[in-house]
């Protein structure tokens, strides 16, 4: 099972996509944050193998966020959400340790 954390200021968005990965077998939602200070607190306190990470939020940006994961829980992966998919916005989550990035606009597969 892949231990998952959410964090998104947007509860909408949070929820919609806790309810896309519920409908994944492998995947587990173990813990929402709004804001990138709660995002860390959560990711210690649950371990997730990834967090999905908006990239603009309150109290710590996504690239904070990112940066304070590598430190303090290296086993977990980033990924960056945003709706601003600019190559220089890629680059800065590559550079923080990020090893993703998703346009919130991008289309749903189905892998079967």
């Amino acid at each position: 099972m892949i231990r998952v954390l959410l964090a998104d200021d947007e509860e909408l968005i949070r929820d919609a996509l806790a309810a896309l990965l519920d409908l994944e077998p492998d995947l587990e939602v173990v813990a929402r944050a709004g804001d990138g200070r709660a995002a860390v607190e959560a990711a210690r306190a649950h371990r997730p193998d990834v967090a999905v990470v908006d990239l603009q939020m309150p109290q710590l940006d996504g690239l904070e966020v990112t940066e304070e994961l590598a430190r303090v829980l290296p086993s977990c992966a980033v990924v960056i959400l945003t709706g601003r998919g600019r190559p220089p916005h890629l680059q800065q989550a590559l550079h923080a340790g990020a090893k993703g990035f998703l346009p919130k606009g991008s289309p749903r597969r189905h892998a079967r």
